[in-house]
């Protein structure tokens, strides 16, 4: 009697419940492709057995994984994950970082400043956080200690640079944005360039406040420190922005202009990396086979996420959980910015636990549908959660780029290399500390999307709509046809406007 009594209120619920059960499944440790697969055909077979759908249902997962193989946009992610992996290891970072660290070298804050341009410049030709960081943090974060900046400002300046990676072009998140909101890559990118350009802008500001407010905080060089000054500085900046601006324009100029498919200009970005590596005489086989080697982990990683965020949605829908977060989110007060204040916080907390990959997976199909249904357009849609999905890398403790620059800051004492100088390590409480400010500014950046739309650039197309007319057909029933006559009825045919009355 008990499990008959709660078979119609599970029934009722089942959406939830199973939304439950995923949060319990994540929070296990069980990797997530699993637990996502794992939960969906666990309540798959539930709601088989409650008769909530027939097991002809479940035969519709082949097709929807096959249609994932046979995605061309995906190869975008290899591609541009192959091109950050071999400009990392070519020493393109290095030397963008001296060459710019000199030439901002006698402002206060220069070396800060440097890093943020270093930042923007390997974002928009590598697109993935994990090498902007660790390069940084390898070549620059010494050099600032030495110099004497602040230990917090000094590792939120890397830690937040490296995240550039997440929106500005060619980023892997907006691949996957794009895909999952049905909308083209070429269109998520130029929607992004300006949002990504002013938070780098904001990363500067920030910089110059404290540079201005606590000038021992971020020190300039020393004259002793500046090797190359006057014209050959000049000179040796542009021979260095050369390759990478050229990458740039090779790989977003050749999609923003038509001339290539996002997966082309991948490919043609994987190639140019390659080229930069052989004419810096870097390219060896033991570097190709590291990148291929963490560019195919780094593939199937997102492809087993993306088959097991599969199992689920199909279930998750069977069980009408579609309607349930429709009715859940549009039923909150305040319409269309109440729906986005909440999908945001939604956000920003899960993303204490959770990376970007599986936010884009598990809740971007959920919240996309509803957004498209209260008028909210999809690319600018996707561009903020975007910049929202920045913090997924930032905030303590589990964002990724603060393990990443954790894993290559000192953690012990140790001597410097030209100073000769005892120097103290970087605690992890430092790191914590100084990405605050600069999670902060990301959120600063979410509020300002909001507030101003137009920051984000979305094409305005004209599409004809015609809902604006109705064929009304009447059937003149009471006529009656005479003897011999055609016995079909009297159609009418007028349209109408919506609202209007005869």
């Amino acid at each position: 009697m008990a499990l008959e009594f709660l078979v119609p209120i599970i029934g009722d619920h089942m959406a939830p419940i199973m939304f439950i059960g995923l949060v319990v499944f994540l929070l296990s440790g069980y990797p997530v492709a699993f637990a996502l697969a794992a939960n969906g055909l666990l309540f798959g077979l539930l709601g088989i057995g409650m008769g909530m759908f027939t097991p002809d249902f479940l035969q519709a997962l082949p097709n929807r994984i096959f249609g994932i193989m046979a995605n061309d946009t995906l190869l975008a992610i290899p591609f541009f994950t192959f091109m950050g992996l071999i400009l990392e290891r070519s020493g393109m970072a290095e030397d963008l970082l001296d060459t710019i660290g000199q030439l901002f070298g006698p402002v206060r804050g220069g070396l800060a400043f440097a890093v943020i341009f270093v930042g923007a410049l390997l974002a928009a030709t590598t697109g993935v956080v994990a090498a902007s960081v660790i390069s940084m943090g390898l070549i620059s974060l010494p050099i600032m200690l030495r110099y004497g900046y602040d230990r917090k400002l000094a590792t939120g300046v890397i830690a937040a640079s490296g995240t550039l990676a997440q929106i500005i072009p060619p980023s892997l998140v907006l691949i996957i944005m794009a895909d999952q909101l049905g909308r083209s890559v070429g269109d998520m990118y130029a929607g992004a360039m300006i949002p990504g350009l002013v938070l780098t802008g904001m990363y500067v500001g920030y910089v110059a406040l404290v540079a201005f407010f606590k000038p021992a905080a971020a020190p300039a060089l020393p004259l002793s420190a500046r090797t190359v000054t006057g014209t050959k500085l000049l000179v040796r900046s542009l021979v260095v922005l050369v390759p990478p601006l050229f990458l740039i324009f090779l790989v977003l100029g050749t999609i923003f202009l038509g001339i290539a498919t996002p997966t082309e200009g991948g490919a043609m970005g994987a190639a140019g990396a390659m080229l930069l590596a052989i004419s810096k005489g870097k390219l060896t086989w033991g570097l190709t086979r590291q990148a291929v080697d963490s560019t195919a982990k780094l593939s199937a990683f997102v492809l087993f996420i993306l088959v097991g965020a599969t199992v689920f949605g199909l279930v998750f829908r069977g069980v009408n959980g579609d309607l349930w977060v429709e009715h859940l989110l549009t039923s909150l007060p305040g319409g269309q910015l109440g729906f986005l204040i909440a999908v945001n916080i939604l956000f920003f907390v899960l993303a204490f636990f959770l990376d970007f990959f599986e936010l884009a997976f598990i809740l971007v199909p959920l919240v996309g549908p509803v957004a498209e249904k209260m008028g909210i357009d999809l690319i600018w849609f996707g561009v903020l959660l975007g910049v929202n999905m920045q913090t997924s890398f930032m905030h303590p403790p589990f964002g990724f780029a603060l393990f990443y620059l954790r894993s290559v800051a000192p953690g012990k004492k140790y001597i410097d290399k030209i100073t000769g100088k005892m120097m103290d390590p970087v605690t992890t409480k430092q790191i914590y500390w100084g990405a605050i400010p600069f999670v902060i500014i990301q959120i600063i950046m979410v509020a300002l999307i909001i507030a101003f739309p137009d920051i984000v650039s979305v094409e305005k197309k004209e599409v004809f709509d015609d809902s604006q007319a109705e064929i009304v057909i009447e059937i003149d029933t009471e006529a009656a046809p005479a003897s011999g006559s055609d016995t079909s009825p009297n159609l009418k045919f007028s349209t109408e406007e919506p609202g209007e009355k005869k």
